[in-house]
């Protein structure tokens, strides 16, 4: 049976929140959805819940369970969603948060009112303290095979961290070859970032239609643990050194200068973070492996020739370039500066 929308769930242990996740995503509006869920095999009740929901829910019959043999990861579980999927388009969730009754509905109207390949809702972050953060997208429509890709890239932090809330369409992620990358955290982050570059009709709306649980003991939220694994901060920074691999083949892009800044200020944010927490973090972070994590993906010849960002990326070409201890100590006080360490 074919489908409009796929919504792709990877379940691993998330037996308290799977429930109320996987009945916002059986209560849209929109009649044509598959839901796919992904079991990547977790020691906790999950499956039993859905299993449960699957069998007495009025939409039950378009539930799909695909069962993987032994633990796989997150990653994996997308991209089995992405060569699986019945939809014409996909739309990710996680499988601890919420999205609203009506999401697939606008993001649906929105792609066939502009013949968009991709969808992008609003978001609401919800801190474990009951905070609630808003990141609304103006209402807008964006044309051109560069021009999503400028927008995300126009300021750090101009797109969202996460694969969740938007609708994609399936041909162009199979055609483009998209995959996730075998990473612990950040590797949505990673695939929306290079995603965003095979775009060439996008829309973006202001309505909220998913609700971002930040959980206490989850991998995006480690800060308040006593000891933090090295090991754990060097893997987060070589998924964002992925990035600046691929970037290589867009030196020529309009936006590869405000992409390049992008990503180098994502490794100064992962700097500034090991040093604020340098005592919880065992072994020691050295010097040099910062330093590392700080190298440009541009040549310093490419940065003269900017149009756009040009000093801000000179600036970071620069820092990376110093011996370890000064670059080190100009990280901690231009951190200091922003109240980041």
């Amino acid at each position: 049976m074919e489908y409009d929308v796929t919504i792709g769930i990877p379940l691993y242990e998330a037996e308290l929140y799977i429930k109320r996740s996987l009945e916002s995503a059986l209560s849209q509006s929109y009649p044509s959805i598959e839901f796919l869920i992904i079991d990547d095999c977790g020691h906790d009740n999950s499956m039993t819940v859905v299993r449960e929901i699957q069998k007495t829910h009025s939409r039950g019959k378009d539930i799909r369970i695909l069962s993987h043999s032994s633990n796989m990861g997150v990653s994996a579980s997308r991209n089995q969603i992405i060569d699986e999927a019945r939809g014409r388009y996909l739309y990710f969730m996680d499988s601890d948060d919420v999205i609203s009754k009506d999401a697939i509905s606008l993001l649906m109207d929105a792609v066939g009112a502009n013949d968009a390949e991709i969808a992008f809702g609003s978001y609401e972050k919800i801190e474990t303290s009951g905070k609630r953060t808003l990141y609304q997208y103006p209402s807008l429509l964006l044309t051109g095979k560069d021009q999503l890709a400028s927008f995300a890239y126009r300021r750090y932090g101009g797109i969202q961290a996460s694969a969740c809330n938007y609708l994609v369409k399936v041909s162009l992620l199979r055609d483009s070859h998209l995959r996730f990358i075998d990473a612990d955290y950040w590797e949505d982050f990673v695939f929306t970032f290079d995603l965003v570059t095979f775009v060439s009709r996008a829309v973006l709306l202001p309505d909220i239609t998913y609700s971002y649980y930040c959980r206490e003991h989850s991998l995006s939220n480690y800060q308040g643990r006593a000891v933090i694994s090295k090991s754990e901060i060097l893997r987060n920074a070589q998924t964002i050194h992925h990035l600046k691999e691929t970037s290589s083949i867009l030196y020529n892009k309009v936006y590869y200068p405000n992409r390049c800044y992008n990503i180098v200020m994502t490794d100064f944010y992962i700097a500034c973070h090991i040093l604020k927490r340098r005592k919880q973090i065992v072994p020691s972070v050295t010097n040099r492996e910062m330093k590392h994590i700080m190298s440009h993906p541009a040549t310093f010849r490419q940065i003269l020739f900017f149009r756009q960002s040009c000093l801000k990326n000179l600036g970071l070409y620069l820092l990376s370039q110093l011996p370890s201890s000064l670059c080190v100590g100009m990280i901690w006080c231009i951190g200091k500066m922003k109240k980041l360490v």
